[in-house]
């Protein structure tokens, strides 16, 4: 499974946004090298601002890529280093996004966010490689054999999903499948399940959507039960977070 496909849906699912920021307001930021060629990008996952000698960065930015409701988000460290200038295309690519940034030209703003995105995936796709230490998201997509379950997951969250089912994409018996899912992403899959399903449940109801159509999108039996599953996991009910209702109700 190429890396790409582990983070397709996570990053359909939450686009990313890029617009320029200075540095201590900035979540990513590029150093340059002794010939000024783009050298270290640095992105903090939560929080912004960087102490970095200011005649050494090329270029700082603000990244919107869903905040907590992003679970990949979540995984990742604090603070990401990604060296850049021993790659030419890393380097090309940080130098059109610098180009863009500096320059007020038509169509910069999509421009943009589709650089940054390319980017924070070939950022992913070398933590990825890497592998992590700690238990998480970022660490079950390094397996190859949980990563495959999680995909599984993200594709299709509306499947009545088992263990059973889960285990046999992982290519693992049940036991050692929740074993090693528990070890390495920990928590259970059902678990992990039940919160990539609310995630999804909750943009779509901020979109408008009815909860009942909601509710068995994601594979809840009715909608009084997504709902009290909701409201136990976001506190509050999938109406209030409706556009339009909660504003009408304070009315």
């Amino acid at each position: 499974m190429a890396d790409i496909d582990r983070l397709t849906n996570l990053l359909e699912r939450f686009p990313l946004r890029v617009m320029s920021a200075p540095l201590d307001k900035a979540s990513l930021a590029v150093t340059a090298g002794k010939d000024g060629s783009p050298q270290t990008v640095f992105f903090r996952a939560r929080g912004y601002g960087f102490r970095l000698p200011a005649h050494d960065v090329l270029l700082s930015a603000r990244v919107d890529w869903g905040g907590d409701a992003n679970p990949l988000l979540a995984a990742l460290p604090n603070e990401v280093v990604f060296d850049v200038g021993s790659c030419q295309e890393n380097t090309g690519l940080v130098s059109v996004l610098h180009s863009e940034l500096q320059q007020d030209r038509c169509g910069a703003e999509p421009v943009i966010n589709r650089l940054g995105e390319v980017l924070i995936v070939r950022m992913l796709r070398r933590l990825i490689e890497q592998g992590a230490t700690e238990p998480g998201l970022l660490a079950g997509l390094y397996d190859r054999r949980i990563g495959r379950a999680i995909v599984a997951i993200h594709d299709q969250p509306g499947r009545a999903w088992r263990n059973e089912d889960l285990a046999d994409v992982a290519g693992l018996s049940l036991s050692r499948f929740a074993e090693l899912f528990l070890s390495i992403v920990g928590e259970p899959p059902a678990v992990y399940l039940r919160r990539w399903r609310l995630m999804l449940a909750r943009q779509d109801v901020m979109k408008g959507d009815r909860v009942d159509a909601v509710a068995r999108r994601y594979g809840y039996r009715s909608p009084e039960g997504f709902a009290r599953a909701f409201k136990k996991h976001f506190g509050q009910t999938p109406i209030a977070e409706r556009p339009g209702l909660a504003t009408a109700a304070m009315g």
